[in-house]
């Protein structure tokens, strides 16, 4: 069953909308150069106002291990997602101070994109056309992918479901496909997580 991650959540209502639709996972952004960005004391209000079955992801490139330790052990987030230069000794250094699961993200444009992913130590890994370019890559790089991984980039309530019919990813994750005027809009998120439902059915 493809599980699904509802990312860039800001405000009230985007939690609203969340918790009706109940995906296994939301992101918050902590990158303060993305205008999805919220401050930590942001995101723990909206973390209190998140249905307990849903895991937050906390977004990061390249933060101090230590900030994104204390945002995990104030139960602001569940999950590390790493955007950024994060290497094998950031990661050990991260496991150090918390035991929550990490995803590492690789920007795929090629075969040795893939291969990288396939050797990162992190839990999970999300394969994505980078910066949050809402553009879909070229899948046919994803053959040789041998690990769970977290689908993202271009994904749309119209492609999702194919892509999950021929690619079977872990999860998948949409942004920027989710929104109108740079918010979130409920008939699209709603849309997402029908697209994806309906085809477990």
């Amino acid at each position: 069953m493809t599980k699904i991650k509802l990312c860039g959540l800001t405000r009230e209502s985007d939690i609203a909308y969340a918790n009706v639709l109940a995906p296994e996972y939301v992101g918050f952004i902590f990158a303060k150069n993305s205008r999805r960005y919220i401050p930590p004391e942001k995101a723990e209000i909206l973390r209190k106002k998140l249905n307990a079955s849903i895991i937050p992801v906390g977004v990061f490139v390249d933060e101090a291990p230590e900030l994104i330790a204390d945002l995990v052990n104030r139960n602001i987030i569940g999950i590390v997602q790493l955007h950024g230069n994060e290497d094998e000794v950031y990661m050990q250094t991260l496991r150090r101070l918390t035991d929550a699961k990490v995803i590492k993200a690789f920007c795929i444009r090629s075969k040795a994109d893939i291969l990288a992913a396939n050797a990162s130590t992190a839990d999970y890994v999300l394969l994505d056309s980078g910066g949050g370019s809402g553009e879909l890559f070229d899948h046919s790089l994803i053959r040789g992918i041998n690990r769970n991984y977290f689908l993202a980039g271009g994904l749309n309530p119209q492609n999702v479901r194919a892509a999950i019919e021929k690619l079977h990813p872990f999860a998948v994750d949409a942004s920027s496909s989710l929104e109108t005027d740079g918010l979130k809009d409920k008939n699209k998120m709603t849309a997402f997580v029908r697209a994806v439902r309906e085809r477990m059915d």
